[in-house]
């Protein structure tokens, strides 16, 4: 028992070092925020580049440690090349959100240490989620996350929008979180298990010999499948997705629309590729539904978009549309068409989302930011550089060649031909010509559109357009590096 409570330490030193930064950094922000001999200092920014240093060290202690393929803490957390190397994208992309959310903390005068405390706490519970292995605990840490999350949307007190948003993500959340717990409750029913490795040996060649347990657990996995496709904002359960993004600070919109969706794509392939395989004939066509109707939804919803981060959670649906089309092929090519997909994704959201916070204009007596489409009319004119950096993120969001988005978008298109679903595929192309109508009238709007007046513009930050032109790099140069 000695060695094995060592060995669950050392794979998760990790987490544990997290976990004690982000206790002592809590103890600080209480002890010199409410410092009156300090004057009560505003330590927001000192706080976010503290979570800077915390994230490097608990990344350095990542990589640092050798491969193993292993279980830990009695068999509830896994530890493999995938969960790995998946640890590390969620890392590196905290840091670089971090890195370039602090200039708009600083702007917005988000002025509490809160803000990253529970930052670092919703990284901590993505990061463990991608090691879940058991159903239990699988919704305690999906309800850890959330809790975070809930609070992160609803941050900015003074701003009704985020009082709203925080709370519609609050009640639909619990919704959802009842799913998962009840599609869990009906699971164990039927088995009396709930380990993923213990359920992919319950059901291996045992389809046709109890169909009463075949049908129990298929509707159980209909819970758990409508929790996490809410989760993952995929149709149809995604009408909290555009009023959460449009409330929330920009800042927590970019950490919502890239952090969670790798988490839950990893927990779906692990449920359903692990232990419910052998029901694929079944769940491919939930897979199918949601599928169509994400593409149908995010296509179609966006063309009557006019705020920016409304938009952008229309065709952040639009986007897991073409991700579900992976699960359909049930082999390793859908897999690997689904990784490359969510890579790119992620590569594109922090460019979309760097380039949101880092165009503000001039409206007497303040700086704001950008709120609309229009905004960005005459772009070309006044910022040539950043009207490029548009220009490349709209066209590999479209799926235009050669950029990265359509290289995306052909894999994935080719795992659903394997997996002969050629009607989808076909719709697929469809609504994608149709999505590249919006995506092209923000360039008309940005390039060829005239001025009526001349928009006065906020310099870029460093940090900023440092991530922006990053980004842009691998969108343009992905397949090439």
């Amino acid at each position: 028992m000695t060695t094995n409570f060592i060995f669950d330490i050392y794979f998760t030193l990790p987490e544990l070092y997290l976990v004690i930064s982000i206790f002592v950094l809590l103890v600080f922000g209480v002890l010199v925020s409410g410092s009156k001999n300090l004057g009560y200092p505003l330590i927001s920014k000192v706080t976010g580049l503290i979570s800077i240093q915390i994230l490097i060290l608990t990344f350095i202690l990542l990589i640092w440690f050798p491969y193993f393929n292993f279980f830990s803490w009695n068999y509830f957390f896994t530890t493999n090349l995938f969960v790995l190397s998946s640890k590390v994208i969620i890392i590196i992309s905290s840091i670089l959100w971090t890195y370039f959310s602090i200039t708009y903390i600083i702007t917005e005068k988000v002025n509490s240490y809160e803000y990253w405390i529970l930052i670092l706490l919703a990284v901590l519970a993505l990061l463990c989620l991608l090691q879940v292995y058991d159903l239990l605990t699988l919704y305690l840490l999906i309800e850890f996350q959330s809790l975070s999350f809930y609070v992160l949307a609803s941050f900015n007190r003074t701003s009704e929008f985020s009082t709203e948003a925080g709370l519609k993500y609050f009640v639909l959340g619990a919704f959802a979180s009842a799913f998962l717990l009840f599609g869990s409750s009906i699971i164990y029913g039927f088995t009396g298990l709930t380990n993923f490795a213990d359920l992919n040996t319950f059901f291996t060649g045992f389809i046709k010999e109890d169909l009463f347990s075949v049908s129990g657990t298929l509707v159980g996995l209909i819970f758990i499948l409508s929790a996490l496709l809410f989760k993952l904002t995929a149709a149809p359960f995604h009408m909290w997705a555009p009023d959460v993004y449009e409330g929330s600070p920009t800042s927590t919109t970019a950490f919502f629309a890239i952090f969670p969706k790798l988490v839950i794509i990893t927990l779906l392939l692990r449920i359903f590729f692990l232990s419910f395989h052998d029901f694929f004939s079944t769940w491919k066509y939930l897979f199918l539904l949601c599928s169509f109707l994400s593409l149908l939804f995010g296509s179609l919803g966006a063309l009557a978009q006019k705020n920016e981060k409304r938009f952008l959670a229309y065709s952040s649906i639009n986007h897991i549309g073409y991700i579900l089309i992976g699960f359909l092929l049930g082999e390793p090519f859908g897999i690997i068409s689904i990784i490359l997909y969510l890579i790119i994704y992620i590569i594109t959201s922090f460019a979309i989302f760097s380039f949101l916070i880092s165009l503000r204009l001039y409206e007497y007596p303040q700086w704001s930011q950008i709120r609309y489409l229009n905004e960005v009319t005459g772009l070309s004119k006044t910022n040539p550089l950043l009207a490029l950096s548009l220009l490349l993120i709209l066209f590999s969001m479209a799926g235009i060649p050669p950029l990265s988005g359509f290289f995306a978008k052909v894999f994935i298109l080719l795992s659903g031909v394997r997996g002969s679903a050629y009607g989808l595929v076909l719709i697929a192309v469809i609504l994608s010509s149709i999505s590249c109508f919006y995506y092209i009238r923000i360039i008309q709007l940005t390039y060829f559109s005239n001025l009526k007046k001349w928009p006065l513009l906020y310099p870029i930050e460093k940090s900023t357009s440092l991530v922006l032109g990053s980004s842009c790099y691998f969108l343009l140069f992905f397949f090439w590096t």
